[in-house]
């Protein structure tokens, strides 16, 4: 017998269908390729390193056409890793990481668009035997039912996706999905779209604003509240642009709104802090990472000079000492002292407006936030 609380759960649950199936439609039947959207949103405006455009240069056209990103999603140290790609589509992140980890490793992207997902795999085999390797899986299935898909906890090395999770009805199941995924020092690299403020109900369920990554987009530090309930304690902003609504239609409806493409990093460390601590600590860079030997550029905050000392708050230590960039630094200090708070921690709006490059090599040496 169905009861009133059942109806009650489904009528709460109906808008959220159809948003999704709504989200399915747009990009399985109105977008044929990435000129059809009518924002920047969606679109990839960084610059892409010298180093990937080969890697780039070897996937199929089609694939290419297809692509919806907001941002660079390829972290330095993948080789050998165990990647996954949320809402992966026609799969151009995905043979790009396939590529970045190599033979030893593996990625496996998933969506809920068979149309998308149908494109990627028509051209697995191409982009096998480009490389002289396979080892992408691809599945179909929800980013918030990751239970649902037989993949083992605690089995990736990274996790990442690109501007798909402001597409999700329940962003905090896939928070959550994704820590439970990931590996103890693992991490979630992933570009999104946020606003300055809540977006109000009408333009959030808009087909057109959610399709166009603008209304599902969650106020910025909604989001840092959803990460750490989920278990990522210390969301680090790695970089961050305005988005232009270029459509007139659109740019009147969302108004005084702003809009912003962000990427994060999300570590899963247990010990993490909910606030950057002193503890006198400091670390060495080696300049080991690839392609980063003078300096590397682990989050907004922190542009590590190789051999320089460079003072850090208790859970960027803990961040680089416990996940896969320990080898490439020397630590100095433990946890035995205490010092207060770190300086510079703040809770302001942590992009720019007018967009801003990553701090020179040690300018922001007593800055977490």
């Amino acid at each position: 017998m169905t009861t009133t609380s059942d109806r009650a759960a489904c009528d709460a649950a109906q808008p959220d269908q159809d948003l999704s199936r709504q989200v399915q439609h747009y990009y399985g039947t109105v977008l044929s390729s990435s000129a059809d959207l009518r924002t920047s949103a969606c679109c990839d405006a960084t610059a892409l390193p010298a180093d990937l455009k080969p890697l780039l240069a070897r996937l199929h056209p089609e694939v290419l056409a297809r692509y919806y990103g907001c941002g660079l999603v390829m972290p330095p140290l993948l080789e050998g890793a165990r990647v996954l790609d949320l809402g992966c589509g026609s799969g151009r992140d995905v043979y790009l990481l396939a590529q970045l980890v190599g033979p030893t490793g593996s990625v496996v992207g998933v969506d809920m668009t068979a149309e998308q997902l149908a494109v990627a795999r028509e051209h697995q085999a191409f982009h096998a035997e480009q490389f002289g390797f396979a080892n992408v899986q691809l599945l179909e299935g929800r980013i918030e039912q990751l239970d649902a898909l037989g993949l083992e906890p605690g089995s990736f090395d990274v996790v990442v996706s690109n501007c798909v999770v402001n597409l999700s009805t329940d962003k905090r199941a896939v928070l959550s999905g994704v820590r439970r995924l990931l590996r103890p020092g693992g991490e979630f690299y992933f570009a999104d779209v946020y606003a300055d403020r809540r977006v109000p109900e009408a333009l959030r369920l808009d087909p057109v604003l959610y399709g166009e990554c603008l209304g599902g987009a969650l106020y910025w530090n909604d989001f840092l509240r959803l990460a750490r309930q989920a278990g990522f304690a210390d969301p680090r902003l790695v970089e961050d642009r305005p988005l232009a609504i270029t459509d007139p239609q659109l740019a009147a409806r969302t108004g005084a709104l702003q809009f912003f493409s962000a990427t994060y990093r999300l570590f899963h460390c247990d010990s993490l802090e909910d606030a950057c601590e002193d503890h006198g600590q400091a670390v060495i860079y080696r300049g080991s990472v690839p392609g980063q030997p003078h300096q590397l550029d682990f989050d907004k905050h922190h542009s590590i000079e190789t051999g320089r000392v460079f003072p850090v708050c208790g859970n960027t230590y803990r961040m680089l000492a416990e996940s896969r960039f320990a080898e490439h630094f020397s630590f100095i200090g433990d946890f035995s002292r205490h010092y207060g708070l770190f300086p510079g921690c703040g809770g302001t709006l942590p992009f720019e407006p007018g967009g801003r490059e990553l701090p020179t090599a040690g300018a922001e040496a007593g800055s977490c936030c």
